[in-house]
């Protein structure tokens, strides 16, 4: 699945690797799109260093050997922490910071490159995760439970593309679209008519059109907008087929009637919360996103595609949706489509 940013005319666009993922930066000013890169790049190189559970020397992985005792951590780490906690209160636990150990479990210790690789057979274990009301975070300083390893994986990127873009805009005073991964966040003065983005459940190249309804193509102004899936981060182990998303019940990955949902929020990392909350939640999700005032798009595995209100209902492959989302409000309930 993917959640593809479009360049619209008059804006310059770059593209390369971080995180693990693809990073996409497009910018209305073309002057600018040097000096956002560099800063784009040293942005990322810092939360790499703060929040990655697949490097030894990073600040998340030095919390294993806490032992329970508080910890004084930069203030990058704890504003991450911060939003992945309450991505944890916001989703009822659907997302929670403590299934490192169950991710580490399934195979998922390293990038994903190489995990694909590797196809070992593992012994899957019903474990209920430790749950994200054992971390406690006051201010900069964590205490983080003997046994306890925490994966930002559900909230970082998307964090980081919301950081990201608000700091680049500011700097350049044009505006910015960052994507992580397809976790997409834009700030500053959007294009006429917005940021054009397909949301596809199949990844693809940025210029090829996928073939005629399987993808929507949205107009952001504002916000965020985060597409999770099933699909995508699969790998094999033994007689096993596994996956990313978790469910914190189990300690496995999820079985879901969807295999993606995208949402839009006022922020990407609210979005990306929600949108893989769903695909824990399972069915009644698409209720529990219409309650939140959420506009989204999940897909059942059969094709199916079922969205909330407010999110656009496609008339044709060139149409589009203005969701005009405001930070702090909730999308629109009533889209305009524009051919």
């Amino acid at each position: 699945m993917t959640t593809t940013p479009l360049a619209p005319r008059l804006t310059a666009a770059t593209e390369w690797r971080a995180l693990g993922t693809t990073v996409r930066l497009v910018v209305t000013d073309p002057a600018l799109l040097d000096p956002c890169d560099l800063l784009l790049a040293r942005h990322l190189a810092e939360v790499d260093a703060a929040c990655s559970r697949f490097r030894e020397d990073s600040e998340l992985t030095s919390l294993d050997g806490t032992f329970g005792r508080p910890v004084r951590v930069s203030p990058l780490l704890a504003e991450a922490l911060a939003v992945a906690l309450k991505a944890a209160r916001d989703t009822d636990g659907a997302v929670d910071p403590t299934v490192g150990t169950a991710m580490r479990a399934l195979g998922y210790d390293r990038d994903f490159t190489l995990v694909r690789e590797d196809d070992r057979p593992i012994l899957l274990t019903l474990r209920r995760t430790p749950g994200w009301r054992t971390i406690h975070l006051d201010g900069d300083t964590v205490t983080v439970p003997e046994g306890v390893r925490l994966d930002l994986g559900a909230t970082a990127k998307a964090w980081a593309a919301d950081k990201a873009a608000n700091t680049l805009a500011r700097a350049a005073g044009c505006g910015v679209l960052v994507s992580l991964g397809g976790d997409t966040a834009v700030a500053g003065e959007p294009p006429t008519g917005g940021w054009q983005i397909r949301v596809q459940d199949i990844t693809g190249p940025v210029d090829e059109t996928p073939a005629p309804g399987s993808y929507d193509t949205v107009g952001l102004t504002s916000g965020g907008l985060a597409t999770s899936g099933t699909t995508a981060r699969r790998w094999r182990r033994g007689s096993q087929d596994l996956h990313h998303i978790v469910n914190p019940r189990t300690g496995l990955p999820v079985r879901s009637p969807w295999r993606t949902v995208t949402v839009a929020a006022a922020t990407c990392a609210e979005a990306n919360a929600a949108s893989t909350a769903a695909l824990v939640k399972g069915e009644g999700a698409e209720r529990w996103l219409a309650q939140r005032g959420l506009a989204a798009r999940l897909v059942r595995h059969d094709g199916e595609v079922i969205a909330t209100q407010g999110w656009p209902n496609r008339l044709g492959a060139r149409d589009c949706a203005d969701l005009r989302l405001r930070r702090g409000a909730r999308p629109a309930t009533n889209c305009e489509v524009a051919a």
